[in-house]
């Protein structure tokens, strides 16, 4: 069977950046599953997967605009320390979910100035090209409950529970 709208995909995948980092890896996990066609996963990988079949291997290259976005100036702001209420230490790397007009969004701290923090509220990956080693282990038909859902339910038929998405 091929990728195609609403089926159940499984791959292994290896997520490295243009410098040749590895950003992400299932290996030594179970494998990625999502319901295709539904934008569970990043459009450009999405996209570059249709009418793949199990054991097929792919190398993707995914840029911003089809993957986490170009990075948006307006998403890093300076706010002021005592924001962080109850947090002793204030250190870059820390995420946090603020409340914004447009309802929650994951922060990362950049720096930290006397009592001033920068924060930035676009994706770790914003504004990357990113490449995607992958391996389809399985692809099956969707269920009816998993497409009006819009998600897979299941692992797959015949596996045994426990490897859902980490």
């Amino acid at each position: 069977m091929q990728i195609a709208q609403n089926s159940v995909v499984a791959f292994h995948y290896t997520l490295t950046n243009d410098a040749g980092e590895v950003l992400d890896s299932s290996e030594g996990r179970e494998p990625l599953t999502y319901l295709h066609g539904t934008g569970n996963i990043i459009p450009g990988l999405e996209k570059q997967l249709e009418g793949a079949s199990p054991g097929e291997k792919l190398n993707v290259s995914v840029t911003p605009e089809e993957g986490y976005g170009e990075v948006q100036e307006q998403l890093m702001q300076e706010v002021p320390r005592d924001a962080f209420q109850g947090v002793e230490n204030v250190e870059p790397g820390m995420q946090f979910q603020a409340q914004t007009e447009g309802g929650p969004l994951m922060v990362t701290v950049k720096k930290v100035e006397g009592d001033t923090v920068v924060v930035d509220g676009n994706h770790p990956l914003a504004g990357q090209n990113l490449t995607f080693d992958v391996e389809i282990s399985e692809v099956r038909e969707a269920s009816a409950e998993e497409i009006e859902h819009g998600h897979v339910h299941g692992e797959g038929e015949g596996e045994s529970e426990g490897n859902a998405e980490q």
